[in-house]
């Protein structure tokens, strides 16, 4: 009976092909695990460390205004924009950072958290920061308010931005707001209540006229208004884990009470 004989580059072809085959297996396991680890840095770890931030801005924010009200409870005239040190406001922690004000205007400065946004149905409570960057007011998970747009209160077009996935996402469940439900700005001297009545989908991330002072899309203008009034814009990025289309949702003031 003949034994057939294996030459010697046959075994090391095949010793050869499982070294490679084995290191592919480990580079490709190694790879899922990198990605892996990276899906869960932005879908948990930011939303962890965002929201963290976002609730201890939060009561920075009312502490200071606590401690300003107990300092001078009858001081006079004392409404949105009248006194810098009302509206002073803590920006990162816990210190009080001073607005300017021209005025009955606030004007924060640039990433400075200086009000509250509340929205009862998606049970929010978040820190609104002048601003829309990315790196110093979003990511942080706080909102962020549009440069240029008006200011809690004022006549004109309130408008804000919030992440919709990742960082805090604060804006996560915006589509679930609905029809007259209110949406509540807290300022050091005010609590300012808007009531959504108008709500535009899905439209061009380029659409300007979504913040514009009497807000209405250029893409599709049968969504918004036609005259002057006080109004906010919630704005967030649509459908979820995209920045293609923005969405909006649109409210008029309808109460204003000093805060207590």
């Amino acid at each position: 009976m003949r034994v057939p004989v294996v030459q010697q580059h046959r075994r090391r072809r095949r010793a050869l092909r499982r070294r490679v085959l084995w290191t592919g297996g480990e580079v490709l396991v190694t790879a899922g695990v990198v990605l892996l680890l990276l899906v869960v840095q932005q879908l948990w770890w930011t939303n962890r460390e965002a929201r963290r931030g976002a609730e201890r801005q939060v009561q920075a924010l009312e502490r200071q205004w606590g401690a300003s009200t107990s300092a001078s409870p009858a001081t006079p005239g004392a409404r949105d924009g009248g006194s810098p040190a009302a509206d002073s406001t803590a920006s990162g922690g816990s210190s009080p950072r001073r607005t300017t004000t021209t005025g009955n205007t606030l004007t924060p400065r640039p990433s400075q958290a200086y009000a509250i946004l509340v929205i009862p149905r998606l049970h929010l409570r978040v820190p609104i920061a002048e601003g829309v960057s990315k790196r110093n007011v979003l990511d942080k998970g706080y909102v962020g308010h549009y440069p240029g747009t008006q200011q809690p209160g004022q006549e004109g077009n309130f408008a804000l931005a919030g992440h919709r996935n990742t960082h805090g996402e604060p804006f996560r469940y915006l589509p679930r707001l609905r029809l007259k439900d209110t949406v509540q700005v807290e300022t050091g001297t005010a609590v300012y209540t808007y009531t959504v009545d108008k709500i535009l989908p899905r439209t061009s991330a380029a659409d300007s006229g979504v913040i514009r002072p009497i807000p209405r899309s250029l893409v599709k203008p049968s969504y918004g208004y036609r005259t002057p009034g006080h109004y906010i814009t919630l704005t967030t990025c649509t459908p979820e884990f995209t920045s293609r289309y923005r969405m909006a949702v649109w409210g008029t003031l309808t109460s204003t009470r000093p805060r207590a």
